[in-house]
């Protein structure tokens, strides 16, 4: 088993998670990608992006049929700027690369914003920590697990975003 699925396995045992990692057959760094493989609809993934805030980490956990607005968000955390981050940035801050972030499992706790939209979905899934991996898991189950605060984050993404 990859070591950062090892370390998502482990941070969801702690927490008391429901749901098991999933291997896809095939990589799914996108949203479209993920819902594909599992059939299910698109806005069902939840996303994991990592934003820098004012030099700091922030995990914006959003449906993949939202966009992030990061002028909102900023204005939710009180930052003076929110701008995504850059791999390095993203490798630094989780210990998993882009495509493949987890919710949880990083080497320090990383402040999260879970989008209010997935709570439209029974079921949610995220990402396990490298990009052929997805466990299932509830907006309730995201929000506690990671500690974090519901927001309204974003809008819809446009067909080919």
């Amino acid at each position: 088993m990859h070591p950062n699925v090892e370390r998502v396995t482990k941070a969801l045992r702690e927490r008391g998670a429901t749901g098991e990692i999933v291997e896809l057959p095939d990589a799914a760094p996108t949203a479209q990608a993920a819902a594909e493989q599992l059939g299910c609809e698109v806005g069902a993934i939840a996303n994991s992006l990592i934003f820098n805030a004012d030099g700091a980490p922030l995990l914006v956990l959003t449906s993949g049929a939202h966009r992030v607005d990061t002028a909102r968000v900023a204005a939710l955390i009180g930052a003076a700027k929110v701008k995504r981050a850059t791999p390095d940035f993203v490798r630094e801050a989780t210990g998993q690369t882009i495509g493949g972030v987890a919710p949880l499992g990083h080497p320090a706790p990383i402040r999260t914003l879970v989008d209010v939209w997935l709570n439209g979905y029974e079921q949610v899934w995220a990402a396990g920590g490298i990009t052929h991996t997805v466990f299932p898991t509830s907006y309730d189950e995201l929000l506690r697990i990671t500690e974090g605060e519901a927001a309204e984050v974003g809008q819809a993404a446009e067909a080919g975003d």
